[in-house]
């Protein structure tokens, strides 16, 4: 972890909130690698129910800082030289990672949410945006293409031809028309305290049944059928019977709100 990227705990809720207002938050390498250990640092954490995802400042994420990265010429070519991996990259993990967190992430997005910025957000698994919240994939400005995950998070929200349109002229659009595209889940001029109220819902299910949802729905989603049918058959077997399966049993038939034990399934 580094002053980039803070993580902190309370009330089984962790808060990651990326640290470089004076930037609009904008993205320079020691974020990438703060994001990445904040992701690594949460999973771990078995009692936790949830994750806020935030930025502090003005805006979420204004996207890459190419000065700050270009400044650094050798570690800015090492960085480039990823594109030649053949398997998932630490830019992709920027947003991907946070599939992998066996409990919600919840993005609260704000201000500019422009490129990694907005592929960050499309990470978590719920968005709230405040309406004075600007997003764009804006890789298009500088004569490139969406590459930190973008690309496989924006077709499990939108149509191909809006992914299309969004990528090709770097549009910037308001939070209205973003939920309309299915960009954001919920628009609220409280982000902080409608994400509390999701996690105040969530939390009354089991941690193991919430992380299996989370992972089945990923699987499953684009799945062929029988690939989900079989992601379905296989994720039950693993909360069912459990401790935290037995205890939802037990808090639905005395009406009474039994604890439930740290989660079990990641």
């Amino acid at each position: 972890m580094n002053d980039r990227v803070i993580v902190s705990v309370d009330n089984e809720i962790a808060t990651v909130t990326l640290n470089r207002a004076d930037k609009h938050n904008g993205m320079d390498l020691d974020m990438l690698r703060g994001v990445i250990a904040a992701q690594k640092q949460v999973r771990k954490m078995k009692n936790i129910r949830a994750v806020i995802l935030q930025g502090d400042g003005p805006s979420f994420c204004a996207g890459l800082d190419f000065k700050s990265v270009l400044a650094k010429p050798v570690t800015a070519f090492t960085s480039y030289m990823q594109l030649w991996l053949p398997f998932q990259n630490d830019f992709q993990t920027w947003s991907i990672g946070w599939r992998d967190v066996g409990a919600p992430v919840i993005a609260l997005m704000h201000g500019n949410c422009f490129g990694a910025g907005l592929q960050l957000g499309l990470g978590a698994d719920i968005r709230i945006c405040h309406p004075d919240a600007k997003l764009s994939m804006m890789e298009a400005k500088w004569g490139l293409v969406p590459d930190m995950g973008g690309v496989a998070l924006m077709r499990e929200l939108m149509p191909l031809d809006k992914a299309k349109e969004l990528t090709m002229t770097g549009r910037i659009v308001n939070a209205e028309a973003a939920q309309s595209l299915g960009l954001v889940t919920h628009i609220s001029a409280d982000p902080m305290q409608k994400a509390q109220a999701l996690v105040d819902e969530i939390s009354v299910r089991s941690p193991d049944a919430v992380a299996a949802g989370k992972f089945l729905l990923q699987d499953a989603w684009r799945a062929l059928d029988r690939t989900a049918l079989r992601a379905e058959r296989l994720w039950q077997r693993r909360v069912m019977g459990g401790k935290n399966q037995r205890i939802s049993v037990e808090r639905n038939q005395k009406k009474t709100e039994i604890p439930f034990n740290d989660r079990t399934i990641d």
